[in-house]
């Protein structure tokens, strides 16, 4: 199994290009199963889960062809074509490996009527049900049954005829879902405390692109008219906001400078305000950040919110950089009950963390040093990797699988900028 071999403690500096949005990518590939049209997405990441979504629409019977990316783009160009569903059946085998694989309920449900996908898997960072993404199809006309960890939604005549839901808190992959349904019903949906990230708003554009009629975008509430189809299109995913502030908590604790391109201030205004206020300079470009590390970080308080509020995925990264702040921080998160699986790998390093049930009070000390640690999940693995980043000797990030779902050739991004890293394979 392969594992991350850090000897850090050498400042980063450099240009480091951001890729496309893994989450914003996972929501637009389902969108193929709207149309019998070609779907083009430019700027898709290199990345296992995309891999991963590709295979489960090859399985619905979409074809998909990736082609060479032109010169501004960082990702690949794929070409995804749904002419006929040869199935409405997500298999278990497929979807417990990738929560995201829930996305195709909706597709599916509004182009054929059915849909048959099993209950998700991915990350263990807490319990993460999907009552919502039912409830919001029911109330747009669907029959939900569950039986044998599948769920099953017909609707009836073969079409939604929409409806109206008040999400109860608000969750991103249940107004994917509920968008992507009502896009093609026969009437018209309303949404209300809808998820505003900038991944929903991706959506609604490339759906737009495609024919959708969706008012309300960017807003907690929205607004779809339901068309008879949509056309095909070709569009770019967005930046990832996610990576671009993983490697801003990066150089922040190695030192240095980094112009991150690509990213979008825009689209990062709870993570820029937060790094602000631990000393960082930001200065913003067209399209780049420069990022300037202080000589010492200050200590912050900060709880994860919904957008626009800071970021659940950006928690275990701000966590390990505040390992070295001068003072006592305090993060609060308030989305999973179950995302601080990284701090006792992180204490392997020496850092002083105290978890009090949904808070952790981090202090910040004089100096990491590398040790043998396991990542846990996606955003936990990156966290292990800033810390190592910065730690004295030699520290080894082992089931970095984790990592490769969600960052695009990550030692290799480093290694231009200056990180002494470097991927082993055992076996």
């Amino acid at each position: 199994m392969d594992s991350i071999l850090i000897r850090g403690g050498k400042p980063l500096s450099g240009k480091l290009p951001i890729s496309g949005a893994k989450n914003s990518a996972l929501t637009l590939m389902p969108c193929a199963l709207l149309t019998d049209e070609p779907l083009t997405l430019r700027n898709l990441p290199r990345l296992a889960d995309v891999d991963g979504f590709g295979h489960l629409l090859n399985q619905l019977g979409t074809s998909t062809m990736v082609e060479g990316a032109r010169p501004e783009d960082f990702g690949r160009v794929m070409t995804m074509r749904a002419a006929r569903l040869t199935s409405t059946e997500a298999p278990y085998d497929i979807v417990r490996k990738m929560r995201a694989s829930i996305l195709v309920l909706g597709p599916l449900l509004a182009r054929a009527g059915e849909a048959t996908v099993s209950l998700p898997g991915g990350c263990a960072i807490g319990n993460r049900p999907i009552d919502l993404h039912l409830k919001a199809l029911e109330a747009m006309g669907a029959e939900i049954e569950l039986a044998a960890g599948y769920v099953k939604a017909t609707a009836p005549g073969g079409r939604l005829p929409g409806g109206s839901y008040v999400f109860p808190v608000v969750s991103v992959g249940a107004t994917e879902n509920a968008l992507m349904a009502a896009v093609l019903a026969k009437g018209t949906t309303r949404l209300e405390n809808a998820a505003r990230e900038p991944e929903i708003v991706d959506l609604c554009n490339c759906l737009v692109a495609m024919g959708a009629r969706i008012e309300g975008i960017g807003s907690e509430t929205l607004e779809i008219e339901g068309v008879d189809r949509l056309h095909g299109a070709t569009y770019q995913v967005m930046a990832d906001r996610i990576e671009a502030g993983s490697y801003a908590c990066a150089v922040a604790i190695t030192g240095g400078s980094l112009e991150l391109v690509g990213a979008n201030a825009a689209d990062m205004g709870a993570t820029l305000a937060a790094l602000r206020d631990a000393g960082v300079a930001i200065e913003e470009k067209r399209n780049s950040i420069v990022v300037t590390a202080p000589d010492r970080l200050g200590p912050l308080t900060l709880s994860t919110a919904p957008f626009p509020g800071f970021a659940t995925d950006m928690q275990a990264q701000f966590m390990a950089m505040l390992t070295l702040a001068d003072g006592a921080s305090l993060l609060t998160e308030t989305i999973f009950e179950n995302r601080y699986m990284h701090v006792p790998e992180l204490a392997r390093m020496g850092a002083d963390i105290e978890v009090r049930g949904r808070s952790a009070v981090v202090r910040g000390v004089r100096q990491l040093n590398g040790a043998p640690v396991m990542a846990t999940d996606l955003r936990a693995s990156m966290s292990l990797i800033i810390a190592g980043l910065a730690a004295q000797g030699e520290t080894r990030v082992s089931r970095i699988y984790h990592l490769d779902r969600g960052y695009e050739r990550l030692e290799e991004k480093l290694q231009a900028v200056g990180a002494d890293i470097e991927r082993i394979s055992v076996g």
